[in-house]
């Protein structure tokens, strides 16, 4: 062959290659990270389940600058399957037992029962500052925060709670004629945890936590929990083709979508991890 002509035809292969090679990263560039998808307040939200929030003594006299200051709300998540307000009926009735008890007989002395009162008051304060630590999540193990997790996905995603909310999927025209009858369904007892939104919410706050996990030093060797998340990844993936082509044209995909950050790529194409 004629060298001009041969150097040509690389040049032109190199200048293909090349293009390719853009044309790939800009492609896995639109279709996002496989695995954290886009970051978004209720993802981030994870990380730090059971927040600054401790519960408020009702009881206690001191300004919040005192002692420990505690908010309550029924919207925090505590450890030990507690509830707040329980937790805090229980707080105040230990208040009020451990109360001294006052003499009808005799001379009362009014610097004694000051003391009393005081150290008692103290005493109040110490063991609830002591039970806000031992229920907060801040201190939880990495199972029980998991645990926090999945009954927060539940309660956002569980269609107990969006069927009221959302719009159903429109039906189809086979549907509308009648031709196609849909099996009736089982009356749901309880919360909604099967749901394939209510799934991959939990399969992603599970994910989140092994990527975290990996990213710390000396977790390059974790070849474990490296096949865990990619099988959880792919069992993601799964569930959401599935709800895409199943919801198409309801307000739950693009819902679970837009809360959770899930790219095109956590869904689309070949994952490889």
């Amino acid at each position: 062959m004629d060298p001009y002509a041969l150097a040509q035809t690389k040049q032109r292969r190199a200048a293909n290659i090349a293009r390719q090679e853009v044309l790939r990263k800009e492609r896995k560039e639109a279709l996002g990270d496989p695995v954290r998808g886009v970051p978004t307040p209720f993802l981030e939200s994870f990380d730090n389940v059971g927040g600054s929030a401790v519960l408020h003594d009702t009881t206690s006299t001191s300004s919040p600058q005192d002692g420990v200051q505690i908010k309550s709300a029924d919207d925090i998540i505590l450890n030990h399957f507690l509830n707040p307000s329980e937790l805090q009926q229980a707080i105040n009735r230990s208040h009020y037992l451990a109360e001294p008890v006052v003499s009808s007989i005799g001379i009362k002395d009014p610097v004694e029962q000051q003391r009393l009162q005081r150290e008692h008051q103290d005493g109040h304060e110490r063991a609830t500052a002591a039970l806000s630590r031992i229920v907060s999540l801040a201190n939880a193990s990495q199972k029980d925060k998991t645990r926090a997790n999945i009954r927060r996905c539940i309660d956002t995603f569980g269609r107990h709670n969006t069927d009221s909310v959302l719009r159903p999927r429109a039906p189809t025209s086979l549907e509308m004629d009648g031709s196609v009858k849909l099996p009736e369904k089982t009356p749901r007892a309880g919360p909604d945890t099967g749901s394939s939104e209510v799934q991959i919410a939990i399969l992603t706050a599970k994910i989140r936590v092994l990527a975290n996990q990996l990213e710390m030093k000396g977790a390059q060797k974790d070849k474990i929990n490296k096949r865990n998340l990619r099988v959880l990844v792919h069992k993601r993936q799964k569930l959401l083709a599935y709800l895409r082509r199943k919801e198409r044209g309801s307000d739950r995909w693009q819902n679970l979508v837009e809360t959770l950050g899930l790219s095109d790529g956590t869904w689309k194409g070949e994952i490889s991890l």
